[in-house]
């Protein structure tokens, strides 16, 4: 064969090759990327969960301590009637009426 043919058909290889190599180096970045995105969502999505159930949690405490407020505040009521009794017996007890 001689170099005029030959130059040609390496030229072709050369190029063909050169295109299969980066198609192939451009789907293996692409299929990494892909990783790489699917990881981080998925550790947003695990974080995002955390923080719900961090909010569930507070909003539980926060319930419960409204009851004990409600619980405190009935005795506190209860506690100022009674003193008020109190302090009317001893009024009566000291004559001051």
């Amino acid at each position: 064969m001689d170099l005029d043919l030959m130059t040609p058909i390496i030229t072709v290889i050369a190029t063909l090759s050169g295109i299969t190599l980066g198609w192939m180096g451009r789907s293996r970045t692409v299929r990494n990327d892909i990783v790489q995105q699917a990881s981080a969502d998925a550790i947003q999505k695990v974080d995002v969960e955390y923080i719900k159930r961090g909010v569930d949690d507070i909003r539980a405490e926060q319930r419960s301590q409204g009851k004990e407020i409600e619980k405190l505040s009935e005795r506190v009521t209860r506690v100022e009637e009674s003193s008020k009794q109190a302090h009317k017996r001893i009024d009566r007890l000291d004559g001051s009426e």
